[in-house]
């Protein structure tokens, strides 16, 4: 177990935990749009506690470990995984209220929280 900075101790992460992976490309103007309007607040919600969000550079290929159902071919792609295996995904960024709506189904797929 680790001590953070502030002293708070820091559990390592379980291997069934749930994420949601972005899929992002330097240049990609939707990734920009996701990261202005929606990456601040992302981790303060619902969603966010339940599917922390990791980065994943689409030109540095796939995570190794990881299985997904189909190839990423957009940017941005939201791939919600669950012990390392793809549950579901978003594909594209046309919006908040898109982004939103989508990403609350996907969490329907989880288990309920405790």
């Amino acid at each position: 177990m680790m001590v953070g900075a502030c002293g708070l101790f820091l559990l390592p992460a379980t291997a069934e935990a749930a994420e949601l992976l972005m899929f992002e490309r330097r240049g990609c103007p939707w990734c920009k749009e996701w990261n202005q309007v929606i990456g601040p607040i992302y981790p303060k919600s619902e969603v966010g506690r339940r599917a922390p969000l990791r980065r994943v550079d689409l030109d540095a290929g796939v995570p190794p470990g990881l299985t997904l159902k189909r190839p990423i071919r957009y940017t941005p792609t939201f791939v919600l995984v669950e012990g390392e295996r793809e549950m579901d995904r978003i594909e594209g960024y046309p919006g908040e209220d898109f982004f939103w709506g989508r990403a609350e189904r996907l969490l329907g797929r989880l288990p309920a929280s405790p």
